[in-house]
């Protein structure tokens, strides 16, 4: 009876209702009085516990009227912002919590809209009190799985203005923290009730992505704590202080998103971290792009990584024109994002990475001259000195992208990635050059040189199980034909990339530097016995490598680098390919080169001469302890220590060494000074070795390289084999002719045949030796015209045209003649036309 006669008086005198109470009708709805009862007379009393738990039951008892309920509560809640009670304010919030929270039927659904309509009421305020207390209750509410999707919610409103929260400005520092983390924590909510609704996949739409990411990446950049960004093991917002720390929460709010991205969302999920990054210049210095996309790389699931590459590639395309360093900015990212990417499936993007990042290499390049041109027509210096600089920086940062995503991919993948490589290289001679080598411009040779850079990179650690996989003629023939440049820089790049492909033990740390090995058995060399396949592989290609070899010696631009590249590449075939059939070809080439040397039919020059005497010596050493042959070891030695004391300029310490002195001429007749084919040819003798064959000069076969580099053409005698053919026809007199004993005799008679079959090829090599070009070609050409002339008359014998139904037969000089009538013209019977 007391309470109901409190409630008379409360509803009959509005001068006795407590603060904040709205003063309601005697018989009003209960819900009304329920929720009027759980605002206490003091705000500072919070809310009351026992009617909250009358509501509640209410609520639970009657899910039909929580849409009434919301209403009234968003009501009050609205009238108590406006009036500035914002005690109130939090309790109704505090109200709507519980009842949220307790109630999960399909009726709830209305409710929430009220509740959305309140969260937003405060979110609108100015008071960073009612912005923080209104997204808390966003997110206990993001937090709440819903039995059923919602059809027709809507959280555009939300996404911006939590967005708007992120970038505060408030002059209260600690006030603006509160602001960003409440913003950060409003879009982790949104993330989080949108992601896992099929029919909200509205929020990956880019008017929504532009507003998220953008926000977070803000405060991640303004985050003090860089370095712990980006690494895969480090839980990011953890601890007390990473929750209120904007920059860790943001990060964390990123991570999440985009471990929740599918795959179609993942371009519009990139996007916006590459606009953000161009609209704050962030390319340069690129460490906090760097650390952005490590955190994408590790966040999203592995089999979209190659979209994140695909993204940055077409960036680095839409940005080709852009200063240097913010493309080499951008390419340091993408090998960031690659290396990460490489560990796992990269998909159909690997030739697609490469051909961009040689496109803008050779870009670069282009570029890099045209600021040297424009310097040299008299442009500031230092400004542009400074230009081309910054172009190497790109140049080196592509690079060390290829190297990189080369070195981390499988070695059936490598390998056609050395091959689209491979096919970039200008080389003369190729259908798309057709240049001589006289005419290699600085742009081609940079190019070259960026290229071989590369391919050096690519090929670094790679270890085919055969030399035929690794070395196939495409790739083979175009390095070698670079290795015919007159640029010794571009040589050094080909030898480098043979040592890498051919030596797969990596034996090479131990041969660096050409120099006489006193014991060779000390540097453990690592070998294995030689495949069948490679066996087969030198038979095939051993000649192109021994010539390759032989003419880079004698090139008269050669430095002490070259000779040891020089010097390596015997040392690497000899451990890795050589049998004895192959050991013998290399002794062959060793006196060649000492041949070469002595004879000085090139006019080289003393230096190469003697560079050229010094590496035999080093390789012949290092061949003869190798094979264990103590005759063999023992004549090489000997040679060596003369040298020592008579010759010290024939030895690569000596020569090699700065201002070494050359003598004036070398002497042929000083034969205990070189190394003698029959000493060693009767050292050699015995099982295993044909040393029969070091009696047979080696002389380099000839190619189309010769003639496309201007080289002198050196005619092997035991592959060339030609026949001078008469341009005159035998007379039928002699094809007649008739066959009697003594013919017979002849023919059986083979004495002098042999000698005049020597003569014949002596004659045939004297004149590919001697004749000048222009009579070789003209030879030629007279025969391949005799040939064209006779097929000509044979195609005019045997071939004619076939009679036309409706011809015409003419009688002329004794022989029928039909001539043909076009098709529209001729004349057929009726029943054969339809």
């Amino acid at each position: 009876m007391l309470k109901s006669y409190k409630h008379t008086l409360y509803f009959s005198r509005s001068e006795f209702c407590p603060a904040g109470a709205e003063p309601l009708m005697p018989y009003g709805p209960r819900y009304k009085r329920l929720v009027d009862n759980i605002f206490p007379e003091d705000p500072k009393d919070g809310l009351s516990k026992s009617d909250m738990e009358k509501l509640t039951f209410y609520a639970v008892s009657a899910p039909e009227k929580l849409d009434r309920i919301g209403a009234y509560l968003a009501e009050r809640l609205s009238r108590d912002v406006v009036r500035h009670r914002y005690g109130y304010v939090v309790i109704a919030m505090e109200a709507l919590d519980q009842l949220l929270m307790a109630c999960h039927s399909q009726s709830i659904k209305p409710f929430v809209e009220s509740f959305l309509h309140m969260v937003a009421k405060l979110l609108e305020s100015r008071e960073p009190d009612l912005q923080v207390l209104g997204t808390n209750s966003f997110v206990k509410f993001a937090n709440i799985e819903e039995d059923t999707p919602s059809y027709h919610r809507r959280y555009d409103f939300f996404v911006s203005q939590f967005s708007a929260m992120c970038h505060s400005t408030h002059e209260d520092v600690d006030t603006r923290k509160r602001i960003r983390v409440a913003g950060i924590k409003g879009l982790q909510g949104v993330v989080r009730k949108t992601v896992n609704d099929e029919l909200q996949a509205i929020i990956w739409e880019p008017q929504h992505m532009d507003k998220l990411i953008p926000s977070m990446l803000f405060n991640m950049q303004d985050s003090d704590d860089l370095d712990r960004a980006g690494h895969p093991s480090t839980p990011s917002g953890s601890g007390q202080d990473g929750e209120e720390n904007p920059g860790a929460l943001a990060e964390s709010c990123f991570r999440e998103l985009l471990g929740r991205a599918a795959y179609g969302n993942m371009n519009n999920a990139v996007r916006p971290v590459l606009v953000h990054l161009d609209n704050h210049h962030l390319w340069d210095p690129n460490e906090f792009a760097v650390s952005c996309f490590r955190i994408i790389m590790y966040s999203i699931q592995a089999q979209h990584s190659h979209h994140v590459i695909q993204q940055v590639l077409n960036h680095l395309d839409t940005h080709n024109r852009n200063t240097p360093r913010v493309r080499a900015g951008i390419v340091q990212v993408l090998l960031e994002t690659v290396a990460i990417a490489a560990k796992g499936s990269v998909g159909p993007t690997v030739l697609e990475v490469f051909n961009t990042l040689l496109k803008h290499l050779r870009m670069s390049v282009d570029f890099e001259l045209g600021e040297t041109s424009r310097r040299n027509s008299g442009s500031s210096v230092s400004s542009n000195r400074g230009k081309e600089s910054e172009e190497r920086i790109v140049q080196n940062a592509i690079i060390q992208t290829i190297g990189f995503f080369g070195g981390n991919l499988p070695d059936y993948q490598r390998a056609e990635v050395m091959m689209f490589i491979m096919g970039k290289v200008p080389v003369y001679g190729t259908p798309c050059h057709t240049l001589d080598t006289v005419k290699i411009g600085s742009g081609t040779k940079r190019i070259q040189t960026m290229l071989l850079s590369s391919l050096i990179m690519v090929t670094s650690g790679f270890k085919s199980k055969s030399m035929a996989a690794a070395l196939p003629p495409p790739f083979l023939d175009p390095l070698f034909s670079i290795s015919l440049m007159e640029d010794n820089e571009l040589r050094q790049l080909v030898l480098e990339i043979l040592h890498n492909i051919i030596d797969r033990h990596d034996n090479r740390a131990k041969l660096r530097g050409i120099r006489i090995i006193p014991n060779v058995a000390a540097l453990k060399i690592k070998r294995e016995k030689i495949s069948k396949q490679d066996v087969a592989f030198m038979k095939k290609h051993g000649q192109q490598l021994y010539r390759h070899i032989y003419l880079g010696c004698k090139e008269d631009d050669n430095s002490h680098k070259n000779f040891e590249l020089l010097f390596t590449t015997l040392a690497v075939l000899t451990i890795e390919l050589a049998n004895e059939e192959v050991v013998i070809d290399l002794i062959r080439l060793a006196v060649a080169l000492q041949d070469m040397a002595l004879a000085n039919e090139e006019n080289m020059s003393m230096f190469i001469r003697c560079g050229i005497m010094a590496l035999v010596a080093a390789y012949l050493n290092f061949l003869s302890q190798m094979i264990a042959n103590p005759p063999f070891c023992q004549h090489v030695s000997k040679v060596i220590e003369l040298r020592n004391m008579d010759a010290p300029y024939l030895l690569p310490e000596h020569i090699f060494r700065d201002k070494c002195p050359t003598p004036e001429s070398l002497d042929k007749d000083d034969r205990p000074l070189y190394f003698q084919t029959a000493d060693m040819a009767e050292c050699l003798a015995g099982p295993g070795y044909n040393a029969e064959r070091l009696s047979i000069p080696y002389v380099p076969q000839v190619t189309d390289e010769d003639r496309l580099t201007r080289r002198k053409s050196f005619v092997d005698t035991i592959s060339l084999q030609v026949d001078i053919v008469s341009n005159s026809l035998p007379d039928k007199s002699q094809l007649a002719e008739e066959i009697t004993f003594e013919t017979l005799k002849k023919a059986i008679d083979t004495t002098g045949l042999e000698e005049q079959e020597r003569e014949k090829r002596r004659q045939v090599m004297e004149k590919f030796q001697k004749a000048p070009f222009e009579e070789i070609a003209a030879h030629c050409e007279s025969k391949a015209n005799m040939l064209h002339d006779r097929l000509a008359q044979i195609f005019e014998l045997t071939i004619r045209p076939p009679p036309s139904p409706s011809g015409v037969v003419s009688i002329s000089a004794g022989h029928a003649q039909h001539q043909s009538v076009p098709v529209y013209e001729m004349k057929f019977p009726d029943l054969c036309v339809y």
